[in-house]
């Protein structure tokens, strides 16, 4: 994938390349989606491990490289795309899941996230090896009350388990970078079930709850068009009236979205 004003960073670290493809675990029998293959370091090490191999590449020029480099292994695949307007569901057979590899550009790291997201939801996903720019990494690992906790938290958190396994200077990229990589490993568990909450439902409340970072998170519902009168009935006693969404946990936020879901 490439943006043209800010170019490709490719992962030349062979040692990093080595523990990525490590993490993701036996996948011997499994089908991998790498998004964003490259020069194909990493790719030649998927291909001599899994069943099936398939990567997503936006740029012309290097799928016709990688074709041709990969033209005698029958299980890898090259698909010419922007992982964006990719169906998950093409890919990925009935009954199996599939794990994924990406280096994600830092300009489309959330919108990527959340395609994922949907697929782990429908079951078509496994487990992820995602590098991306350490402060969103941080991002999505936060923990209520730290200041980078935020919608892209708890919206990670809702679909999947996460692990930060190694941070990446930018000289273990060529053309290096100016930021410092990590890699995080994501388990796709989505919590809707246990939680007791609906999937389209709760995400559209997570975007008003936070939907402004220095409201309360009372406040931020009632301009999302809940009652003040019904919000503070609703509001459970284990919650702080002047509580910010940033300070809440998802079992709170899931248990005040029951109290409300007749509302507005």
């Amino acid at each position: 994938m490439k943006k043209p004003k800010l170019g490709q960073h490719f992962l030349v670290d062979e040692t990093a390349q080595q523990a990525i493809v490590d993490a993701l675990g036996d996948v011997s029998q499994h089908i991998v989606i790498e998004i964003g293959p490259g020069h194909g370091a990493i790719t030649t090490l998927l291909a001599a491990r899994c069943r099936r191999l398939i990567a997503i590449e936006i740029d012309a020029a290097l799928v016709s490289e990688l074709r041709f480099r990969f033209r005698e292994q029958p299980q890898v695949e090259m698909v010419e795309a922007d992982v964006l307007g990719v169906d998950f569901k093409e890919l990925v057979p009935s009954g199996e899941r599939a794990y994924v590899v990406g280096n994600l550009p830092y300009y489309i790291t959330s919108p990527i996230l959340m395609r994922l997201f949907a697929a782990g939801a429908c079951g078509l996903l496994a487990r992820a090896l995602l590098m991306m720019q350490r402060e969103v990494a941080d991002r999505l690992s936060a923990a209520p009350g730290c200041r980078e906790y935020g919608l892209l938290s708890a919206t990670t958190q809702m679909n999947a388990r996460v692990e930060t396994l190694f941070n990446l200077p930018p000289a273990a990229f060529s053309p290096p970078p100016e930021v410092t990589s990590s890699v995080l490993r994501l388990e796709f568990a989505p919590r809707f079930a246990e939680l007791g909450v609906d999937a389209v439902g709760f995400d559209q409340f997570l975007r008003n709850c936070f939907a402004q970072k220095r409201k309360t998170l009372a406040n931020n519902l009632r301009a999302a068009g809940y009652p003040a009168q019904a919000v503070r009935s609703a509001w459970p006693a284990e919650i702080d009236a002047l509580a910010r969404a940033e300070s809440l946990g998802l079992e709170a936020l899931a248990a005040l979205y029951q109290s409300l879901i007749p509302l507005p």
